[in-house]
């Protein structure tokens, strides 16, 4: 299944990760997959300074309970990029390369979302997460589409509609804006409840930078990579090797692959 070495010049992914992430195999596959040569990277790493990211071309921050969520969602994960010095300088360093790539999933979603990275030039104004409406953590499979979008990982999927796992507390996209100031990549297929599962303004379900770089989701993909991990997949296509969300990992190879 994994891709062809030869076929490309191997690029660094790094799984990043906090106390308390629990979704950090799964990516770290689904990257193997496509041709990542994938490096474990846990905040301590970076606090420390024995991690800089200066040779990773593809940031992954994944999903999980970070610091148990005590202060809320990501935001005790936030605290150790803000307040530590040599971590606040690596993720900045990296951000402001022009030939990086990044993917928050669920926590890391939320944490992208409260740092900022995804709409900087919004500066405090940018948009944030909030509980979700239900007022209960919801673990389900539901429907997405994709929109016509400028993400890097989601472009070529345009007008799909696939199925994903979520399981969140705190994944209700907060866009006090028109939806047009917004690149978002992904909708749930339904506006209402349980179809959008945390009320999201816009039915949104990832966003993503405006240079097409850094994307923000808060379902899982990483957990639908084979059609057997799907609560639904159908018949004509259950002998798939892989299902069509191993595309946007092979975008992310393929746009490194390409970067001059």
């Amino acid at each position: 299944l994994r891709a062809d070495p030869r076929d490309a010049v191997a690029h660094t992914a790094a799984i990043i990760r906090e106390k308390g992430t629990n979704g950090e195999r799964e990516m770290a596959y689904a990257l193997y997959l496509a041709g990542f040569d994938v490096k474990d990277v846990h905040m301590t790493d970076l606090t420390s300074g024995r991690e800089t990211l200066e040779d990773v071309q593809f940031a992954v921050f994944c999903g999980g309970f970070s610091n148990s969520d005590v202060l809320g969602s990501a935001k005790g994960w936030a605290g150790g990029f803000r307040y530590n010095e040599k971590a606040k300088t690596a993720l900045e360093n990296y951000f402001a390369r022009e030939d990086t790539l990044s993917l928050g999933i669920c926590n890391g979603c939320q944490l992208l979302m409260e740092l900022g990275l995804i709409y900087p030039e919004m500066g405090e104004k940018h948009p944030r997460m909030a509980h979700n409406l239900s007022h209960k953590f919801e673990s389900t499979f539901v429907s997405v589409e994709i929109p016509k979008n400028e993400s890097v990982l989601f472009r070529s999927l345009e007008g799909t509609k696939l199925g994903i796992w979520v399981a969140h507390g705190e994944g209700r996209f907060v866009l006090p804006e028109e939806e047009s100031t917004y690149n978002i990549a992904a909708k749930y297929v339904y506006d209402e409840y349980p179809g959008n599962p945390n009320g999201s303004d816009y039915a949104t379900a990832a966003v993503c930078s405006d240079n097409g770089r850094h994307l923000a989701m808060m379902p899982h993909l990483e957990r639908n990579i084979f059609p057997w991990q799907n609560a639904y997949y159908p018949f004509a296509y259950r002998k798939h090797e892989v299902t069509p969300w191993m595309e946007a990992f092979a975008n992310a190879r393929e746009w490194l692959k390409n970067i001059k």
